[in-house]
């Protein structure tokens, strides 16, 4: 969907500092913003679908390919700056996935749609 916004100024501001420094579109960055902050919504406000969705939650191949060639080179060799933020981004990223992930599973179990772990 196509969605028009007037940001505030300094809103826009960082938003264009983090495009310039990542060499990213501004719309890319805005559309991870706001996919972080809706992948932090409280789980147990979610239905159980989107509970068992978390529960499964892994990262994408291309993030998965990313990381991997990442951490390989940044153990031969030192990543550019660039390679560095990507490198901290993904990091991050899955450091997220991984808690909200435990947490899905958690409310999966109490709410009953899934089975305790042994």
């Amino acid at each position: 969907h196509t969605v028009m916004l007037q940001l505030p100024n300094h809103l826009a501001s960082t938003v264009r500092r983090v495009a310039e420094k990542t060499r990213r579109p501004v719309e890319e960055i805005l559309v991870e913003w706001l996919d972080q902050v809706a992948a932090d919504l409280p789980i147990e406000s979610l239905d159980d679908e989107q509970v068992l969705a978390l529960a499964n939650l892994q990262f994408s191949g291309q993030q998965q390919a990313q990381l991997s060639a990442l951490l390989a080179k940044n153990r031969e060799e030192v990543l550019t700056e660039l390679e560095q933020q990507r490198l901290d981004g993904l990091m991050q990223l899955y450091r997220r996935g991984l808690t909200r992930k435990a947490e899905a599973l958690k409310v999966a179990v109490e709410r009953g749609i899934l089975p305790p772990l042994s």
